[in-house]
Order: structure tokens, then C-alpha cells, then sequence
């Protein structure tokens, strides 16, 4: 291989840089939306519900062990001091259906809350991208300590999460437009079978989606970084004002000595 052939030090640089800003994006979004076992929390309730309701079509039973497995596994979560935004949110869906199911004793009305937030989001997402607020960037600010730096100094990430949110408007949009007739025209099984077979595959699309974009934008500002900096250099500044101070003090006290 001649010189020319090698890659330079600039190059590597900057694929290592891009690895690492990749490696960065792909540790958030994993944060953000729960891995695995966030997926996993969130698509087991209603599978429980659906399985036991297509074989004994009992609302109490089907509701109930819903319930019971979202209040395990935030109990686990709490065990184990691990992060329960998942687990709780997935408590607080299945209870919300629970409740609505009870009260019109119709199985269907067990997924109409989840139904609805899906539907509440999409708009959401659509919305705020429309705004220049875009909601992705509201969620994932924190986690890339970069805060709401992106609307203002760094356009081009903000320009990611508004591609971001209407990926993720659009494709909920889609899935509200299969389950709502459903709900009007399926009956429970077929409706909750569709469902939970809806719960992942929209989700990854759009972390994906997500990904993509972010993985081609500007790096984010890490603000926790920069106000630690800058309270560094304010104590620096201090001590050294303090420093002056104390042998501005001295010098009379030294020349008096010296002339007497």
C-alpha cells in the first residue's frame, strides 16, 4: 500500500468520531424507549389479556391477569432498583383499560385508552414538528445532556428531530388508521390479536427512523458541560482575585518593615 493509499490521521479521526457519535445515538435511544425489556413490559399484558379472553371469553378473568403482570413487573423493577417509568406506564394503560372494560362490560373497551393515547401522541408528534418544537427533541434533549441547545445553536439536530417526530406522527397515524375500524367492526380477539401484533413492529420502525436521522446530524452540545466549565472558571477567576487581594495586603506591611 503507497502513501497515498493510507488512510490519514485526520480520516481516522473522524470515523472514529462518527463510530462513537453513532455508538452515543444508538445508548440514548435505547434509553429513552426502554430496550428490550421495556418492549417487553409493554406488549405482555395484553397478550395475557387476549390469550386467556380467546379461550374462555371472560372479561374479569382476562382483565384481571392483565393487571397482575403490569403490577409484577413494576414490583421487580422496584426490586431491583431498576427505572419503573416503563413498568408504571404500562400499570397505568392496563388499569385505565381495566377500569373502561368493567364499566361498559364490552372486552373491546379493555385496548380504547391505549387506542386513544396512541392517537393523542401521533397528533402530538405531528404537531409540535409543525411548531419547530418537534416532541422527539423534548424527550431526548435531557438524555443527550444537550437540553433545548438544538432549537437555537445547533440547527441541524434540530432539524433531525422534527424529521424524527413526523416519522414517528405518521407511522402511529397508520396504526390508528387499522385498529380504530377494528374496534368498530372486528370482534375482541381479532382486535386484540391485531393489536399486539402492532405493539413492536411500528415501534422499531420509528426508533429506527429516529436513529438514522440523528446518527446524520451535528453532534449534540453537552450543556451540563459547558455550565461546569463555566463554573470552573468562575471559581478560578475568584481564587485568583482572592490571590491578588492577599498580596496587595502584604506589600504595605513589607515596605513598612524595610524603612524602619
Amino acid at each position: 500500500m503507497t502513501s497515498l493509499d493510507k488512510p490519514t490521521t485526520e480520516e481516522t479521526s473522524a470515523d472514529t468520531s462518527a463510530d462513537d457519535a453513532r455508538a452515543v445515538t444508538e445508548a440514548a435511544l435505547f434509553e429513552a424507549f426502554g430496550g428490550v425489556r421495556g418492549m417487553v413490559e409493554t406488549v405482555l399484558p395484553g397478550l395475557l389479556f387476549v390469550s386467556i379472553y380467546t379461550v374462555n371469553k371472560n372479561l374479569h378473568m382476562s382483565a384481571l391477569a392483565a393487571l397482575g403482570v403490569a403490577l409484577v413487573m413494576v414490583v421487580v423493577r422496584l426490586v431491583r432498583r431498576d427505572t419503573v417509568k416503563h413498568a408504571f406506564s404500562g400499570v397505568f394503560g392496563v388499569g385505565f383499560g381495566v377500569v373502561f372494560a368493567m364499566m361498559t362490560g364490552n372486552a373491546k373497551d379493555f385496548y380504547l385508552p391505549g387506542m386513544l393515547y396512541t392517537l393523542g401522541l401521533a397528533l402530538a408528534y405531528i404537531v409540535t414538528a409543525m411548531a419547530g418544537v418537534p416532541l422527539i427533541g423534548l424527550m431526548l434533549g435531557p438524555v443527550f445532556k444537550e437540553n433545548l441547545s438544538w432549537r437555537t445553536r445547533n440547527p441541524g439536530r434540530k432539524k433531525a428531530y422534527t424529521k424524527a417526530s413526523w416519522a414517528w406522527g405518521l407511522i402511529l397515524l397508520a396504526k390508528c388508521a387499522i385498529l380504530f375500524p377494528l374496534y368498530w367492526w372486528a370482534d375482541t380477539t381479532q382486535l386484540g390479536w391485531v393489536l399486539v401484533a402492532l405493539k413492536i413492529p411500528p415501534f422499531l420502525l420509528a426508533v429506527y427512523l429516529t436513529w438514522v436521522f440523528l446518527a446524520k446530524a451535528p453532534p449534540p452540545i453537552d450543556v451540563f458541560a459547558e455550565m461546569e466549565a463555566q463554573e470552573r472558571a468562575e471559581e478560578e477567576r475568584k481564587a485568583a482575585a482572592a490571590a491578588g487581594e492577599n498580596a496587595g495586603e502584604g506589600a504595605p506591611a513589607g515596605r513598612h518593615r524595610r524603612q524602619s
